[in-house]
């Protein structure tokens, strides 16, 4: 029995995170070739975005399809972008390491979370095709653009590199490119047409980043363009410190004992959104220990006392202490003026309608709501409305059945605004299209990162 477990032992081996991915590709996205092609598409976009705006440039963004083999559903695209550009020491962990990024311990509103995105990509061309994906960068000020080969070794997690090199970069019209960056990926997809598309994808992204110019040429060579309609770009998102409604045991846990902090109430005043110096004081009494302790030395029935008093199960004279709600400067909604704009660009409409909601906190994480309705002088009025959903400005296409903004939809009574509706439930039927758009620091959506 020993020589068995002394075997068993010895096959157990650590797998990267990059090898998990490799083996279960559809966790990031890519479970059919339809839907491959639509999150590669969204991955260079979502980054051509989040640079220009961080950037604090109008993003001007162009993607397009080629079929390269019909018969093995290889395509190749081509995502241009006018951000700020990559430094050539950088693309390779951008492009070549999974969970490297910026976004993932910032508590903000952001498009993506997880630090895996494009890298997801590369990884996904180089299973199904073999092949690596080309970058282009360029930074202003630079007189050539960086050009490498990406892949990625999936045992270390760690990009190879091949052809790198520098090159002068021309736009179309044969200036100079001042800034930006091109990713050109081939891989086994499958272009299609319909509500479930890179066309539908590229059209929501354009409602609801009006600020952005967005250019597509499908695989046919036909070329839609979604104008820029204002040049106001979206607000500066802060980062906020955890909130304590939000915090978990095992979070609460590494805090502390990462802390370097001497006195308790100082470590929840400097680590905590909402917490004032009072509040400090009266978390410490609710959960039976004193200020002057050490975070680091809170034993973990101390550690449990104390997030019991966050979520108000030790109070204060009978009652929780109160809590501000964290700040709001994480949030940066669409707004109601450039929703309609928005919507105006890409549907024929008689009449549009839109609100942003104030915005509110739910278990420590804060959230804002903004809906438009717009009817439509070309819409069918014998079919369901089009529903518009979108998160963190990211448009959201799949499992539209199960998704919370839908149900919310769902339980209105449209038929007050002359939409057709049996029983006043279910989606209704018209010439109509409704947009929700839910901006939070955590959205909890297992189809789309």
């Amino acid at each position: 029995m020993t020589g068995i477990a002394q075997k068993l032992a010895s096959n157990q081996k650590q797998v990267a995170i990059s090898e998990f991915f490799e083996k279960n590709k559809h966790f990031l996205g890519f479970d059919s070739l339809a839907r491959s092609l639509i999150t590669a598409v969204k991955e260079a976009v979502d980054n051509a975005l989040d640079a220009c705006e961080e950037a604090r440039i109008l993003p001007t963004i162009k993607v397009a399809i080629e079929k390269l083999d019909t018969k093995k559903d290889i395509v190749k695209l081509v995502v241009e972008d006018n951000g700020p550009g990559i430094p050539q020491k950088s693309i390779e962990k951008v492009f070549g390491q999974l969970l490297f990024g910026s976004r993932f311990h910032a508590i903000r509103q952001s498009r993506g979370q997880q630090g895996i995105g494009i890298t997801g990509v590369v990884m996904y061309c180089q299973l199904t095709t073999g092949k690596t994906t080309h970058v282009r960068s360029k930074i202003a000020g630079e007189p050539t653009a960086a050009v490498v080969d990406i892949g990625l070794d999936t045992r270390k997690n760690k990009a190879t590199k091949q052809n790198q090199g520098r090159e002068i970069w021309y736009n179309e019209d044969g200036t100079a490119k001042e800034h930006g960056t091109e990713v050109t990926a081939q891989m086994k997809a499958k272009y299609q047409k319909g509500r479930q598309s890179v066309w539908q994808y590229l059209r929501m992204t354009s409602i609801v980043n009006p600020h952005a110019e967005i250019t597509f040429t499908d695989p046919e060579g036909e070329v839609h363009h979604w104008p820029r309609v204002t040049e106001r770009l979206p607000t500066k998102v802060e980062g906020i410190k955890p909130h304590p409604h939000g915090i978990e045991l095992g979070q609460l846990q590494r805090m502390a004992s990462e802390s370097t902090d001497s006195r308790l109430t100082v470590f929840l005043r400097m680590n905590f959104s909402g917490v004032s110096a009072r509040a400090s004081k009266e978390l410490c009494l609710a959960a039976g220990i004193e200020e002057k302790t050490k975070p680091k030395s809170m034993n973990a029935d101390q550690i449990r006392a104390l997030l019991e008093a966050f979520q108000g199960e030790r109070m204060m004279n009978g009652k929780p202490v109160k809590l501000l709600n964290p700040p709001t400067n994480c949030l940066s909604p669409i707004e109601e003026m450039l929703i309609k704009k928005g919507l105006s660009k890409t549907i024929d409409s008689r009449f549009i309608s839109t609100l942003t909601r104030a915005p509110a906190v739910t278990q420590g994480n804060p959230y804002q709501v903004e809906v438009g309705l717009i009817f439509g002088g070309n819409m069918p009025a014998d079919k369901p409305v089009e529903i518009l959903r979108f998160a963190n400005r990211v448009p959201l296409m799949y499992q539209q059945g199960g998704c919370l903004l839908t149900k919310a939809i769902e339980s209105v009574d449209w038929r007050q605004y002359g939409l057709e509706q049996p029983g006043a439930k279910g989606v209704p039927k018209g010439p109509a299209a409704i947009l929700v758009h839910l901006a939070s620091t955590n959205v909890q959506f297992t189809s789309e990162a």
